[in-house]
């Protein structure tokens, strides 16, 4: 049987600026949006800096053909924000993450929150994170770390603040 690699880490608070699609497809037009305000501002050249994350809002639902999608990028002190773009300060939490190969489905959240629930985390209520490890657009093969958020560790092993 193949385990699952998983590690937690603790997500800073950040101020992260938010571009929101729906449709059928909605993640292509919610990138679109995304690269067209970044781009010129250069924060996609240092994805350290300016992590990117995404999730379904609303999710996907058997009684509705259409569902959204919402990405977020880390902003800097120093990165305008206001007119079309919406930013908000993001609280940050601990969460149980798994890298994936190809676009997330199901069947790889499943397989997360079975860790979880078979762990000694708990799983908190709160949006999972999609953060794209290399540039959607440009590579054969895309690869995702999945962020499910937990509860506060009761020890901290295994952490990374991003």
């Amino acid at each position: 049987m193949n385990s699952l690699e998983v590690r937690t880490e603790k997500l800073a608070p950040m101020r992260v600026a938010r571009f929101h699609a729906l449709g059928r497809s909605p993640e292509a037009e919610a990138w679109s949006k995304l690269r067209s305000w970044a781009e010129p501002l250069g924060l996609l050249e240092d994805a350290a800096a300016h992590p990117v994350f995404g999730f379904n809002n609303p999710s996907p639902s058997p009684s509705r053909e259409e569902y959204g999608y919402e990405f977020w990028i880390r902003l800097g002190p120093e990165t305008p924000d206001g007119g079309a773009v919406a930013a908000f300060e993001f609280p940050g939490g601990w969460y149980a993450v798994m890298t994936h190969r190809g676009f997330p489905n199901p069947g790889a959240w499943m397989q997360l929150l079975g860790w979880v629930r078979n762990s000694c985390h708990r799983h908190r209520q709160d949006h999972e994170l999609e953060h794209p490890r290399n540039a959607l657009a440009l590579e054969p093969e895309v690869v995702f770390d999945l962020y499910l958020p937990i509860d506060e560790p009761v020890a901290a092993t295994g952490t990374t603040n991003v």
